[in-house]
């Protein structure tokens, strides 16, 4: 299930960029688009993505300051990738463009021979053989395939998937939970496929949701999760991962990415949204914890290749793409389901309480009171003479007819 696309906004990493060229802090910019800091270090690092009139509001901000860096003269877009090792990150993705060199034409070439079009003279050495062929004409580039949403899909995650799930690992050192985030990263990547197809760094957007999911701290509440995994069979790769698990999930993310997958200073603060100096200075200190442990990984170099060894000796494994979109499909048409359920039930709870309600005001009614003072009341028990003869006297009489009424005289 995929979304509609909405206002265009520049990679995440330009947008920094653009911030930084017009000397404006994450504060003065979220002040302009009058939203929080912490809105704009999400929106910066990719996590998050703004929405509706703010994503509007930013669109026009972000594409004001395009324009003044490029009055200036500066460079507004960020320079190239750097090329890390195959083992943590690859290099290049199938999706991304490239770029065919252009081919010499040998014929219109000034030092191989005369231009194209133009007759030898005779005797000059220049006229075809008798017998020989003239040379082919090199055929142009074939156009590249245009890849439905789905086949896009599925080449991203087959090229990065398996060194984002060794990335996972050494974050979290544990398998599965490296192979889950991953996979959810990818379900997420394809619910908002529209976005991460024009991202420049489309495997840096899906790095960045599945280092979120696999370092979450709500990882330790999962059953599953409370048990220990077996450790690395070989010392050293035991002694290395103890000793990054030893690490806040900060500073051992921002080693992974600098040391590990080769991410410059800045581009490693955005995806960690952290200031410059603030990941300079987490930097040092992972490295001196590591270095504390094994003094033989205080040179970057071979801590970099200490990590790959450690990253590539495990057997980690990622599920098939296709198993992979229908499951984020599945989930996506789980919760909708469930949105669709909660609503109609909270409707009918809200029509039931309406109906049987009351319309008008009803007095409780008030909880008895114990009279006290009042004297117990007796059972009657045998009459004596007097009142024997008294009820007598009653009898005789008469009780009604006009007999009962005596004139007298005054």
């Amino acid at each position: 299930m995929t979304r509609s696309p909405a206002t265009p906004l520049p990679p995440p990493k330009a947008r920094r960029r653009l911030r930084e060229a017009a000397a404006l802090t994450q504060t003065q910019l979220a002040t302009r688009v009058n939203v929080t800091r912490a809105t704009i270090r999400a929106w910066e690092s990719g996590r998050t993505a703004p929405r509706g009139r703010k994503r509007e509001a930013y669109a026009r901000l972000l594409k004001t300051l395009a324009e003044e860096d490029a009055a200036r003269g500066t460079r507004s877009t960020p320079p190239p990738e750097p090329a890390p090792t195959p083992v943590l990150e690859p290099v290049s993705g199938p999706a991304s463009d490239t770029a065919s060199d252009p081919v010499s034409d040998p014929v219109s070439d000034p030092v191989s021979g005369p231009e194209k079009g133009s007759e030898p003279e005779p005797g000059s050495g220049l006229e075809p053989e008798s017998g020989s062929e003239p040379e082919p004409v090199p055929e142009p580039a074939p156009e590249h395939p245009v890849l439905t949403p789905a086949q896009a899909f599925d080449a991203l995650y087959e090229f990065s998937a398996p060194a984002l799930v060794r990335q996972a690992y050494l974050l979290t050192g544990r398998r599965e939970l490296a192979r889950e985030s991953v996979e959810r990263a990818f379900q997420t990547a394809w619910e908002r496929w529209p976005e991460v197809a024009r991202d420049r760094d489309p495997v840096g957007w899906v790095r960045a949701t599945a280092y979120e999911f696999a370092l979450s701290p709500w990882q330790r509440f999962r059953p599953r999760h409370r048990q220990p995994e077996p450790p690395p069979a070989d010392p050293g790769d035991r002694t290395l991962l103890n000793a990054l698990l030893r690490l806040g999930p900060q500073h051992r993310r921002t080693l992974v990415l600098y040391d590990g997958v080769g991410l410059d200073l800045p581009e490693t603060a955005a995806e960690t949204e952290a200031s410059t100096p603030a990941a300079a200075n987490r930097l040092l200190h992972a490295r001196e914890t590591v270095a504390g442990r094994l003094p033989a990984l205080a040179d970057s170099r071979v801590l970099h290749q200490r990590l790959t060894e450690l990253a590539s000796a495990e057997r980690l494994w990622a599920a098939k793409p296709t198993g992979v979109r229908k499951g984020g499909e599945r989930r996506a048409r789980f919760r909708t389901r469930a949105a669709i359920a909660f609503t109609v039930a909270l409707i009918g709870a809200t029509a039931l309480t309406v109906r049987t309600a009351p319309t008008h005001y009803e007095p409780a009614v008030s909880p008895g009171v114990a009279v006290r003072g009042v004297p117990p009341r007796v059972a009657p028990g045998s009459l004596s003479e007097a009142e024997r003869e008294l009820r007598q006297k009653l009898r005789d009489r008469l009780q009604d007819g006009p007999e009962r009424l005596e004139p007298r005289l005054e």
